[in-house]
């Protein structure tokens, strides 16, 4: 089963981006993912890509290189993405000292999380905090 073994998540979101290339720059240095994979086209176009951030992996490639996937997500709207981090008020500062664009502040939950919320230059909402999902082992 895919995420039980050799560290391989389950679940993965899957974006498009307009300037693939600026979105790793973002993803990597104001949020903290780090770089797995990139693979490009000779136009310079990002085929594929693999960003982790802890035991989760989010893949993203270009908008505008045809195929199914893209041809599908085309008129898709901005994704909502959300990751475990273990200090929302220290990944926030990071996040603000890059420029990003902060939705909501750190805050703290009523079901006792503390996130928060930012949006990246292609409208996909970020949020970061300290709440962690637990799994049943189901798939």
């Amino acid at each position: 089963m895919a995420g039980s073994e050799g560290g391989r998540p389950s679940i993965c979101p899957t974006l498009l981006y307009g300037d693939a290339k600026a979105a790793i720059r973002l993803l990597t240095e104001a949020f903290g993912f780090t770089e797995v994979s990139v693979y490009e086209g000779e136009d310079g176009s990002v085929l594929h890509a693999e960003l982790a951030y802890g035991n989760g992996v989010v893949m993203l490639g270009s908008k505008g290189r045809g195929g199914i996937f893209d041809q599908t997500m085309k008129d898709a709207g901005p994704a909502g993405v959300y990751i475990v981090v273990d200090d929302a008020d220290a990944h926030h500062r990071r996040a603000v000292e890059h420029g990003v664009e902060i939705l909501m502040p750190p805050t703290d939950q009523d079901y006792g999380s503390r996130d928060y919320m930012a949006r990246d230059a292609e409208g996909n909402v970020w949020s970061f905090g300290t709440y962690a999902p637990e799994t049943k082992g189901s798939g």
